[in-house]
């Protein structure tokens, strides 16, 4: 099963680092991570997606709050949120595919933002699963090179997901 959980840590030097060797000192595998700054520019979102079952992700709440740089542990697994991901998928397109090619992209409102005599580069945004899907079908036209961020999250509605250092 898995699970997305999004930790609010200090934005310093090394901690991704720590947040990493946490993981990977007790056997976690992270199958995807996605770190930038907030609206806050000392505090970092990093959103974790991470396989296991419910007593795995109460054990990886529990050892990221003992970090010191981390401010808020928040997991997704009751909340309606909102999740995305993006994708730049190189494929092969001789004159032959291309038009097959873009048609399929228009499809998953992917946008094609770069074109060779050879290739064509598309940028597709959405659900995993959207992203996924798309994938499949770019692979029998050969997918030369592929880069995905991982799955980033927030919660739905006007509140916060998580309160920020000093909120009330």
């Amino acid at each position: 099963m898995q699970h997305t959980i999004t930790a609010l840590v200090e934005n310093t030097p090394g901690v991704l680092a720590r947040v990493a060797g946490l993981f990977s000192r007790r056997g976690y595998n992270i199958e995807s991570l996605a770190v930038s700054i907030t609206e806050d520019p000392t505090v970092s979102r990093m959103t974790i997606v991470v396989g296991g079952d419910d007593r795995t992700l109460e054990q990886i709440e529990k050892q990221l709050n003992k970090l010191v740089e981390v401010i808020k542990v928040y997991d997704y697994r009751d909340t309606p949120a909102v999740e995305r991901e993006l994708a730049l998928i190189k494929v092969t397109a001789g004159p032959d595919k291309r038009a097959e090619i873009m048609q399929i992209s228009d499809i998953f409102r992917g946008k094609i933002i770069d074109i060779s005599e050879r290739t064509l580069t598309i940028e597709v945004t959405g659900p995993v699963a959207k992203v996924d899907a798309f994938q499949d079908l770019m692979s029998p036209y050969g997918v030369k090179e592929l880069v995905r961020t991982g799955k980033i999250a927030l919660a739905r509605g006007a509140r916060a997901t998580v309160e920020l250092r000093g909120a009330q």
